[in-house]
């Protein structure tokens, strides 16, 4: 007997492991710095830093020192967590000087609740992700969008080292386009293709593990998490059975200011990597335990907009001012030091330029930090070894410009917040004055100056159709996709469906009559992949 075969496809508004969430606004940037009291505790670190969060960041904070701090440079009060990334910067190659990007809106952290028994980070949490001395990809190729979720265990490509590889985005932004899905390019494309095709910059993006084995740290500050299988969803390994918030970064920074324009130069990240294969980030959690797992408990409206959850908005949430306000100490060995200056002539840090596709090394910057930079090349290595390692390996691929003229009149303040559950022309022409821009003290915005302006509105969902199912088919989540497009929200659930047909066998003995016995056997599998309001290109 043969059976019918369909396939589905859910449009989910609420989805119980990947719809809660919210979206932690941090417009202010609390300090430009060498420092990274994870990596490098105590010393001035290798590279420059673009740090959000609490005001007791320092040298060598603890949780204690962030919990103490006056101010927070994000929405929630109660939020004095740290969150610090590399700064990207402009290097001109007539004459090799270099000028940090602006960055606007400050920052976005995503808590996205996924997985069974979300847990609170507990007291003193810390965690980092990315690799600083990564410059090549090795889970296929970077040109390429990444296979279907469903193929990458026979791909061989799930071990950490791969995982974590897939964890890094770089997502151009052109707001009068259909938006591309969250950590679909995971390379720094080149000055020429970010000109032609990127007018409102470049939005890089970072997927932290959320599987975790129980310990605050590790000695080196990575191995007591874990990704699950599809990096931001799915399974925990075995070695990593708890699920913590899943956090995911967003940093934009506007490579369409006007004083790139027709410039020649390239665009590096402070680490002094030109591929983007070696972004990485840093978390330390100033939350209070209780009130962070009431927050997951609670705050699981499906529009992510932190201003949905009573647990945040009473007595009331900050204002973007206020976020604007709060600054870090500058240590007195990085007091005379400005990264934000125009015309350095090297990186902060004395940090060279590493394209790769070997890994960097280690040194080439002042101050302290040395010892701990080599130590992380090798805990870098020791992260390919957690669940394997890949085969395939490419180096960053030369971008393809296209014709698409540049806009002249792109700046910075006009530019949003993006967001991958959220972008929204509509708000962003209307409010643009509402999104502050961190760039060099000459272009710097007061924010005295900054308007007001009411909350993006919440986006529209999509219900799930339908599905009549017939004998014989079954169908198997494989791949789940957030797409944005304008201000509606989906959340794309690939189903996989599994077509069964019983086939009639006849065996004859010479001791009796036929006996007929049928066989139940997988006839065929066959997958639809099918995106609403939302394509890759």
């Amino acid at each position: 007997m043969a059976a019918k075969t369909f396939s589905a496809l859910f449009l989910l508004s609420t989805f119980s492991d990947v719809s809660a969430f919210w979206r932690m606004e941090c417009r202010g940037r609390t300090g430009l710095a060498r420092i990274d009291p994870i990596m490098d505790i105590g010393e001035v670190a290798p590279h420059i830093h673009t740090v959000h969060g609490s005001s007791g960041f320092s040298l060598s904070a603890t949780y204690d020192d962030l919990m103490g701090g006056s101010c927070t440079s994000c929405a929630v009060k109660e939020d004095k967590s740290a969150y610090w990334t590399p700064a990207l910067y402009f290097q001109d190659s007539q004459t090799k000087k270099f000028e940090i990007v602006p960055q606007v809106g400050g920052m976005l952290a995503y808590y996205l609740l996924r997985g069974d028994n979300v847990t609170a980070f507990p007291a003193g949490f810390q965690m980092i992700a990315g690799s600083n001395f990564r410059r090549d990809y090795t889970v296929g190729d970077p040109k390429s969008p990444d296979p279907p979720q469903s193929s990458w265990a026979s791909l061989k490509q799930t071990s950490q080292d791969d995982l974590a590889q897939r964890a890094i985005g770089f997502n151009c932004l052109n707001y009068k386009k259909t938006a591309e899905g969250s950590l679909f390019r995971h390379y720094l494309p080149d000055k020429s293709y970010l000109d032609a095709n990127c007018p409102d910059g470049i939005r890089l993006e970072l997927m932290f593990p959320s599987c975790w084995n129980g310990e605050t740290t590790a000695t080196d500050h990575k191995s007591h998490v874990a990704y699950p299988n599809l990096v931001g969803d799915g399974d925990c390994p075995d070695t990593h059975p708890q699920r913590l918030i899943t956090l995911f970064y967003e940093t934009i920074w506007n490579t369409n200011a006007p004083d790139f324009q027709g410039r020649p130069g390239e665009f590096v990240v402070s680490n002094g990597d030109p591929t983007g294969y070696g972004y990485h980030g840093d978390f330390m959690t100033g939350w209070d335990v209780d009130f962070l797992q009431q927050a997951v408990d609670t705050c699981t409206n499906p529009s992510g907009e932190i201003g949905d959850c009573p647990l945040f908005t009473n007595p009331g949430l900050l204002t973007e001012a206020e976020q604007n306000t709060c600054q870090f100490d500058m240590p007195p060995a990085l007091a005379d030091e400005d990264g934000s200056a125009l015309n350095l002539v090297a990186l902060p840090g004395n940090v060279q330029i590493q394209a790769g596709p070997q890994s960097a090394t280690p040194g080439g910057g002042s101050g302290g930090g040395e010892i701990s930079s080599a130590f992380s090349a090798a805990t870098s290595w020791l992260g390919g070894l957690f669940g394997g390692s890949s085969s395939t390996s490419s180096s960053i691929p030369a971008a393809t410009s296209s014709s698409t003229s540049v806009s002249a009149t792109a700046a910075a303040i006009n530019l949003p917040t993006g967001g991958a559950f959220i972008e929204s022309m509509s708000t962003s022409s209307s409010s643009s004055a509402a999104f502050n821009v961190l760039a060099s003290p000459a272009a710097q915005t007061s924010s005295s100056s900054i308007a007001s302006s009411s909350a993006p509105p919440a986006p529209a969902t999509t219900p799930a159709p339908a599905v009549t199912s017939q004998p014989g088919v079954s169908y198997e989540v494989v791949s789940t996709q957030t797409v944005t497009n304008g201000g509606e929200v989906e959340e794309v659930v690939w189903m996989e469906p599994v077509v069964y047909v019983t086939e009639e066998e006849v065996s004859t003995v010479t001791v009796g009559a036929p006996v007929a016995r049928s066989e139940r056997k997988l006839h065929g599998r066959h997958l639809w992949r099918h995106q609403h309001h939302g394509r890759r290109s």
